[in-house]
């Protein structure tokens, strides 16, 4: 196994209420150009589920749509929204949250990965003893083997299982492909044991699907429960990094959660996939302790700071 990272992660925090502000302010730190130059680009919102009345669980139209004209600035050669949504048909969430109407009016692509056809990869990992999961392969549609750049724009939530849902989470919970797994995947269509031990599957799946870049976003963040059914609040906050495990160690921070709290992430760092110290963290907007504060105000009322007295 190997040796948890020691280098230094750049997380960028910023907060605008105006959320493609806040994106732009978090984006112009991020090395886009050797990652969205020429290459095919995959976008994948969160579209876990939605309806007319409650589209707070998902990816907010006016994020995406920042998200892809940011990114066509630097000339992908092709920019996909990637979806696979475990809850409900992906196309029908798209369209409800005003997701789809993005899309088109960007002229971008859509595609959902959980149609056919099917092809099976490997998952590299050793589940702890007495620990029936995570499975040794799992079925994907091809087209995600062929993104050059994958970007996972998560939401800022709570899980009621995972414990946090970011962006390893986005990732490792869609790209199975429910119409072969069944919607939702834990409906055992086929079988699938991805639910027995879900972090170290999402573990083993950060470990085969490399994130370039992790996008969270607080508009909104869901508190008190998840991922749906929560209490969602508006904090205009967005992180982003290249290490997609520093990102969601910052989310989780947000939330109230150390890394070794979130087995997934322990896992992820133990595995060597980024970096879960924040102590070798570098923050070039907000720092830590800001986000916090800021975080804390606009969800419980009051600064918290999550340090011992």
């Amino acid at each position: 196994m190997a040796a948890a990272m020691k280098s230094v992660s750049s997380v960028v925090i910023t907060q605008n209420s105006d959320i493609e502000d806040a994106l732009s302010a978090a984006l112009e730190h991020i090395p886009l150009e050797p990652l969205v130059r020429g290459k095919v680009v995959a976008v994948k919102p969160n579209d876990t589920w939605a309806s007319k009345e409650d589209t707070t669980g998902v990816t907010q139209p006016d994020t995406l749509g920042g998200v892809l004209r940011y990114l066509k600035a630097f000339g992908p050669r092709e920019l996909v929204v990637t979806g696979g949504s475990g809850a409900a048909q992906t196309e029908d969430v798209f369209r409800v949250s005003g997701m789809m109407d993005v899309v088109n009016a960007e002229g971008d692509k859509f595609f959902d990965h959980n149609r056919p056809p099917f092809k099976d990869v490997q998952l590299e990992y050793e589940p702890p003893k007495d620990v029936q999961g995570p499975q040794k392969t799992v079925k994907v549609n091809p087209r995600v083997l062929e993104y050059e750049t994958l970007i996972s724009l998560a939401q800022l939530k709570l899980h009621e299982t995972a414990t946090v849902t970011l962006s390893l989470k986005n990732i490792a919970m869609s790209f199975p492909a429910a119409d072969y797994y069944g919607h939702p995947r834990h409906s055992q269509k086929a079988p699938n044991v991805f639910f027995a031990d879900m972090h170290s599957f999402i573990a083993a799946m950060a470990k085969r699907f490399h994130i370039d870049l992790a996008i969270i976003v607080g508009h909104p963040a869901m508190i008190g429960s998840g991922p749906l059914g929560g209490y969602p609040v508006e904090s205009g906050i967005m992180i982003a990094s290249t290490d997609a495990v520093a990102a969601d160690v910052v989310g989780a921070r947000l939330l109230g959660f150390r890394a070794q709290a979130v087995r997934h992430l322990w896992e992820a760092g133990k595995l060597g996939l980024g970096q879960t110290d924040t102590d070798e963290m570098r923050f070039p907007a907000m720092s830590l302790e800001q986000a916090i504060k800021a975080f804390t105000q606009v969800a419980y009322g009051q600064e918290l700071t999550f340090k011992h007295a």
